[in-house]
């Protein structure tokens, strides 16, 4: 490996988001240009440059009851093998430190790999699922609900609030906060595909009827990440024709913080929590 202790890690700025999501957008992520700015503007993003090019990224996003997320661990092809994942995501470790907030990241399972000799302990694992859909939507979007209502059972299931995160989600153009039958979901746009997430509901039936009538309303791709405990929810899912893209593990870095009261049946996105 080449030594790169003489390259600087930096702090970026609101004005790098397009930067950020070329390096995304490389790595076939579905994150957009929005997304990269709720981590400029409520996080902190390191970054390190070669010349003018921004060639690798990471980011710490600070929750509530001493809690951040660590994501968008990304380095352009050309610039890997260098060191500078490990850099970054150090710089996040110790910007948390300071800040005296456990960290929590999804990691794939390379990077569950790596950042288990650094100290990260495995918890609850995810399963990114795809539904591809083309054509005109089938049903009209069930009933909106209020933010609030979502935010608050978030904030149940996470243990933290999360309100600035829902918030700047449920202001985007085409975003959608809808509930049916005790089920509540937001669904946003991503870069390939529709994101359904967080999700909750007091059981895999209800979780699952909000599913179908979000997918019936929608006319492309989309994209959830499962919680794997919720089995007859995964099942459901892949029974209706959703296809698992991919594991997530869930992982920890410091004490424990406050548990939620219940599990979601799916999460924001691994690069949100």
């Amino acid at each position: 490996m080449v030594a790169t202790d003489d390259v600087p890690v930096i702090q970026l700025g609101v004005e790098d988001a397009a930067a950020g999501l070329v390096l995304s957008t490389e790595a076939h992520w579905n994150q957009t240009e929005e997304d990269w700015r709720v981590f400029l503007h409520q996080g902190i993003v390191f970054g390190i440059r070669n010349g003018s090019q921004l060639v690798a990224t990471a980011a710490l996003l600070p929750y509530s009851g001493e809690n951040a997320w660590i994501s968008m661990v990304l380095v352009t092809a050309s610039q890997r093998r260098r060191g500078f994942a490990t850099r970054l995501v150090d710089a996040c470790l110790e910007a948390a430190r300071k800040r005296g907030l456990t960290s929590w990241l999804d990691a794939t399972p390379d990077g569950a790999a790596v950042y288990g000799p650094l100290g990260f302990t495995p918890t609850l694992q995810l399963r990114r699922l795809r539904l591809e859909k083309s054509g005109q939507a089938l049903a009209p979007a069930p009933s909106a609900a209020p933010r609030d209502a979502l935010c608050e059972r978030d904030r149940r299931a996470a243990g933290f609030d999360r309100t600035a995160l829902l918030s700047a989600f449920a202001q985007r153009p085409g975003s959608r906060i809808i509930s049916t039958k005790g089920a509540i979901a937001l669904i946003r746009d991503g870069r390939t595909a529709r994101h359904i997430g967080p999700l909750f509901a007091n059981d895999a039936a209800d979780a699952l009827a909000l599913v179908d009538a979000i997918a019936r309303s929608e006319n492309g791709p989309i994209l959830l990440d499962a919680v794997a405990s919720q089995d007859a929810f995964l099942a459901g899912l892949t029974t209706a024709g959703w296809t698992i893209e991919r594991p997530f593990q869930r992982m920890r870095f410091g004490p424990a913080t406050a548990a939620g009261e219940e599990v979601p049946f799916a999460v924001a996105g691994p690069e949100f929590g």
